[in-house]
């Protein structure tokens, strides 16, 4: 079956979390509608890490019921990060490369070049695109990151949509 790809990362401490949200090409447009359902007054965008944690639980709890998939790859990382972030994109993507039709990850501005250095080395099967976090479907990703990354309360909040978590620190 071919899927689209949502990629969105979080950092906590010296853990680099990548959180790669799997979408049916049929659920697309209702999904994209109903998350932006959750949006409040005046609000553009859900971008988890500057919520407050009683609309943080709301906005997981509903998450968690989504018709998706998501896939966790972590790594420890140093003080820059970018080695763990293009290490658990690589892996990300080579893994789940058969499946993927179109790939997004959240913009990062001038470093997605970085970003399409990787991709550019082994995504031949699939097109993938560097968008704003104005994409719905993103924020599926930012909210499990986020959720993976803080804790044991936060991860139970989201796991009934968490595939697979990889440790890529672990053989």
């Amino acid at each position: 079956m071919s899927i689209h790809a949502f990629i969105d990362e979080s950092r906590r401490g010296s853990r680099y979390y990548v959180a790669v949200a799997l979408v049916e090409p049929r659920h697309l447009r209702e999904l994209r509608r109903d998350i932006r359902r959750l949006l409040l007054p005046g609000q553009r965008e859900i971008h988890f890490k500057k919520e407050k944690d009683p609309r943080r639980r709301a906005l997981a709890d509903a998450f968690a019921r989504l018709p998706v998939e998501v896939n966790i790859f972590s790594q420890t990382c140093g003080r820059h990060d970018e080695t763990a972030r293009q290490t658990c994109i690589r892996t990300a993507v080579e893994l789940l490369s058969p499946r993927i039709s179109r790939l997004v990850i959240d913009s990062r501005s001038h470093r997605d070049i970085i970003d399409s250095t990787t991709l550019s080395r082994i995504a031949h099967t699939f097109t993938y695109d560097h968008v704003s976090t104005g994409e719905p479907l993103l924020w599926i990703a930012d909210v499990v990151a986020w959720c993976y990354g803080a804790g044991p309360e936060w991860r139970k909040r989201v796991a009934q949509i968490v595939s697979r978590e990889i440790d890529l620190d672990r053989p």
